[in-house]
């Protein structure tokens, strides 16, 4: 099984590092998008490795997308790929984790209406203007979308992310 973190500079360091390492561990090949090839940074110093730009990514190729938090989901929302990418998993019904501001892609791309989901305090109202369920809650399960507030949600959002890929591979 195949995993792709879309994120950018400014990401936060652990919503995309503890996914990373997490599916990583589990057998699952991991790989890093962004809208250029190269290191990105982390808000704390961390760096990762985008192996491809979001242009030549094919989402046919993975079997669930994750969406870290940080500054970065506001720069990759206003990229086509990036709307394209998650909108193709969302059509396919494939695994999708969102934390922190990872659901602003979701938002942009027109992909939460009607559906249960949680974000980062800071991104409620705009998930409640298109008409996403907002639940403050640590996780929020709905069909093929995780979602998390935080760092500290981690546990959980992980705990959620690994029980629908097990759906998947069963």
């Amino acid at each position: 099984m195949k995993a792709l973190i879309i994120s950018a500079d400014v990401f936060e360091d652990t919503e995309l590092l503890v996914p990373y390492y997490r599916l990583k561990e589990d057998g699952l090949q991991v790989e890093i998008a962004s809208i250029n090839k190269g290191r990105i940074k982390g808000k704390h110093g961390y760096e990762a490795e985008a192996g491809r730009t979001l242009k030549e990514v094919d989402p046919d190729d993975y079997d669930i997308l994750i969406l870290p938090g940080g500054k970065a989901p506001e720069t990759i929302r206003k990229d086509k790929d990036a709307i394209r990418i998650a909108k193709h998993f969302f059509q396919k019904n494939k695994p999708v984790s969102a934390i922190c501001h990872g659901p602003q892609i979701l938002i942009t791309a027109g992909l939460l209406r009607g559906r249960h989901a949680t974000c980062y305090k800071t991104v409620a109202d705009e998930m409640r203007a298109v008409g996403a369920v907002y639940e403050d809650k640590e996780v929020v399960v709905d069909g093929n979308l995780v979602t998390s507030r935080q760092p500290s949600d981690l546990p959980a959002f992980m705990r959620e992310t690994m029980k629908m890929l097990r759906k998947k591979k069963g």
